[in-house]
């Protein structure tokens, strides 16, 4: 089963589109494989297209990414919540002795 995503201009990350530069040993790695793996027509690699190619060769990794970056955004999401709470609960106990 293919799933198709439409791009959506409000979703759209410009740094994927940026170039890579092998300027370490890992990016250069990185760069290299990935630049013999899809060949590009203008010779340039892509943050997707290495991103794509680690989703491919090493989706434990991006796994790991991803969870932690889930796990964190949702911990900083309940403090947020946390926080605005406790202040609009202040004001609203403000509100009621005047």
């Amino acid at each position: 089963m293919d799933i198709e995503y439409k791009k959506n201009k409000e979703e759209e990350n410009p740094a994927l589109e940026q170039k890579v530069k092998g300027d370490t040993e890992v990016k250069k790695y990185l760069v290299e494989y990935t630049g013999k793996k899809l060949n590009p027509k203008s010779g340039d690699v892509t943050v997707e297209m290495v991103v794509n190619t680690l989703c491919e060769e090493f989706p434990e990794l991006v796994l790991v990414l991803a969870e932690e970056n889930f796990f964190r955004g949702y911990r900083q999401a309940f403090s947020d919540i946390e926080t605005t709470s406790e202040g609009f609960f202040e004001l609203e106990k403000k509100d009621e002795q005047q």
